[in-house]
């Protein structure tokens, strides 16, 4: 292995990785557990007892995506409830999955300090889109932590008014997001790459099926991928579109619904995670396609998407399954021939579609935004496969692929910065 391809195998381990319940949340539960350690070390105590206050400042789009989200295991939504559990029995070095230790007698306690008022959000004055400050209190000791840009990224921790810990400033290669790849280079690793060292990636399928299938018996959110694989009336029929919609729409159910299984997710979405992979995964089954190839594919949309979000953001105003969706439609077209050319078609088509679709909060209903997003892939790929491809005359299109994908980040960065202003707007005055 070259440095160029370890560089690229690091950026998928640092961009995809598993994920208990939504991320917004979950940062938030991350930065109160830090705290809460921080706090309870000062102390010499095992646990905080349950006289403690939970201040947690976090920006707009923080705000936006926890407000109506079920937490993993509680039957409950929202971040007073994600910020308790923090406190209670989080544990930081779990990462995205901080919650994993979660028990009845935490949720117990976790729900006492909500129902205590001892909890309390509040949004940050910051330019950061992903922003997260906790800070705990017992008496009149208090520690904090704060999340800036990345979801499990702790820039600094205080004890007081000490600061304990305090991250650098970012490089050039973080700053630049993916390192400078392109839809070529991305292509020519996935396929050349040797196989052991790419393997790995298959934990997308070990994470993200079980919680398809969960979603699929389970009562979770809308049942959008229950109602489309039962299909009493039979509108969509028995051909894999109708699968990998279901399939994919399915483990986004559960997810948004609270369900206790992890997912494997990309560039800190579980749900971007879910639909980058399931659908490619679909494919792998329904066509009898061997391991090896699959986490070719697998690499291949992992990184699409990975790359198209580079210019986008964290958080944005453009719903994430837009990205995703790509990074799938990519995946699939290789599996079924494709190559270059046709690659960059499926992107221009996928450009050319959805381009535009709101996140106006995570929810159950992105379940059916998810289901919308495989839909467009698959016809994508058929298109571009059939030697059909947006011009670069009509709307953002570009003839060069790279331009494309860094004027459909312009619009989801830019250009939709006061429609994610007004859905904010909208959701906290309701």
């Amino acid at each position: 292995m070259n440095d160029r391809e370890r560089q690229i195998i690091g950026l998928i381990h640092r961009e995809v990785k598993p994920a208990l319940g939504c991320t917004e949340p979950i940062a938030v539960a991350l930065a109160v557990a830090k705290s809460a350690e921080i706090l309870q070390a000062d102390c010499g105590l095992d646990r905080l007892n349950a006289d403690i206050r939970i201040r947690v400042a976090v920006s707009g789009n923080i705000l936006k995506n926890g407000m109506g989200v079920g937490i993993p295991g509680t039957g409950m939504t929202g971040l007073h409830i994600a910020a308790a559990l923090g406190a209670v029995c989080g544990r930081s070095a779990l990462g995205l999955e901080v919650l994993g230790d979660m028990d009845s007698a935490s949720l117990a306690r976790a729900k006492a300090l909500v129902e205590g008022k001892a909890t309390e959000i509040s949004i940050a004055d910051t330019t950061h889109k992903l922003y997260v400050k906790a800070e705990v209190c017992a008496g009149e000791r208090s520690a904090s932590a704060v999340i800036e840009d990345s979801h499990d990224n702790i820039v600094r921790t205080m004890l007081g008014d000490k600061v304990l810990m305090e991250s650098g400033e970012a490089g050039p290669e973080e700053e630049s997001g993916d390192y400078g790849l392109t839809v070529r280079e991305i292509l020519d690793f996935a396929t050349s790459a040797a196989a052991e060292d790419i393997e790995f990636i298959l934990d997308d399928k070990r994470l993200n099926i079980p919680l398809a299938k969960e979603g699929m018996t389970g009562n979770y959110g809308l049942c959008v991928g229950r109602t489309i694989l039962k299909d009493n009336s039979g509108l969509f029929g028995d051909h894999f579109m109708a699968y990998a919609m279901a399939l994919t729409a399915a483990a986004s159910d559960a997810r948004m619904a609270g369900c206790t299984l992890a997912a494997m997710s990309n560039s800190g979405s579980g749900n971007q995670g879910i639909t980058v992979s399931v659908p490619v995964i679909a494919y792998a089954e329904r066509y009898g396609v061997d391991d090896e190839k699959l986490s070719r594919a697998l690499i291949l949309s992992n990184l699409i998407a990975i790359h198209i979000k580079s210019y986008l953001g964290p958080l944005s105003a453009l719903c994430g399954c837009v990205v995703a969706s790509t990074g799938a439609a990519c995946g699939i077209t290789w599996l079924m021939g494709g190559e270059y050319p046709e690659i960059c078609a499926t992107i221009k088509n996928m450009s050319g579609s959805i381009t535009g679709m709101v996140c106006d909060g995570a929810k159950v209903g992105c379940a059916m935004k998810v289901a919308s997003g495989v839909s467009s892939a698959i016809q994508s790929a058929m298109l571009s496969l059939d030697g059909h491809c947006v011009s670069e005359h009509d709307g953002i299109i570009d003839r060069d692929i790279e331009q494309t994908i860094e004027n459909l980040g312009r619009v989801g960065s830019v250009g939709m910065e006061q429609t994610d202003e007004v859905i904010l707007d909208i959701m906290v005055c309701k």
